[in-house]
């Protein structure tokens, strides 16, 4: 019996607004209602790269009241960063400083890492993905043209793997493409599984 069937028993919840996300757990073909926390995304400084993915994602489970969840529940929840020398890029603030990341990853290699928890009622395990993907260089126009058309504010890194800059710009990615996306299908189908079992 494959994942999907073993799962029609079990009520998820994806614990995010992300748009990619939910695109992302249809096309896994798994039934699931939304719920976003809403949480502060700050962490310790002395956190890295897949530490800091691991610890957001961990933080949003546990905004839910364990009363809250029941036997066949599991809530899933995931948090993606962008890990260029040794610092996060985040959600940009504003058009500048989108700006500013993207000439940063500009005709060089970063690293998207996203950290996935499941929850249920008596338990919790987290784990991570890391991908790594490099840009080609890029003319300042085409960083304005792809902030000013696209708004990438939403989004770690400043960018969409799936919108016209991943199109275009990324040379390769060793790991997951989804991972960059916001989610490791292949990787939470099988500790999905595993977490069921």
């Amino acid at each position: 019996m494959i994942l999907n069937d073993k799962i029609k028993n079990f009520n998820i919840i994806l614990a995010s607004g992300s748009p990619r996300r939910m695109e992302l757990m249809k096309g896994m073909g798994i039934d699931f209602t939304v719920r976003k926390p809403d949480i502060d995304e700050s962490y310790p400084n002395h956190l890295k790269g897949a530490e800091i993915a691991e610890f957001v994602s961990r933080k949003k489970s546990a905004a839910f009241p364990e009363n809250e969840i029941g036997d066949n529940t599991i809530i899933i929840t995931a948090d993606t960063i962008v890990w260029q020398n040794n610092r996060a890029l985040e959600k940009p603030v504003d058009r500048n400083h989108a700006i500013e990341m993207l000439k940063s990853l500009s005709g060089s290699e970063h690293e998207v890492f996203t950290g996935v928890t499941l929850r249920s009622k008596t338990r919790s395990h987290s784990f991570c993905s890391r991908s790594a993907v490099w840009f080609r260089p890029l003319s300042i126009e085409e960083i304005e043209f792809y902030t000013d058309t696209c708004k990438p504010f939403d989004k770690a890194g400043s960018y969409g793997v799936q919108e016209w800059i991943g199109y275009v710009a990324i040379e390769r990615i060793e790991g997951s493409w989804f991972n960059v996306m916001g989610l490791p299908t292949r990787m939470l189908y099988q500790e999905l599984e595993a977490f069921i079992s």
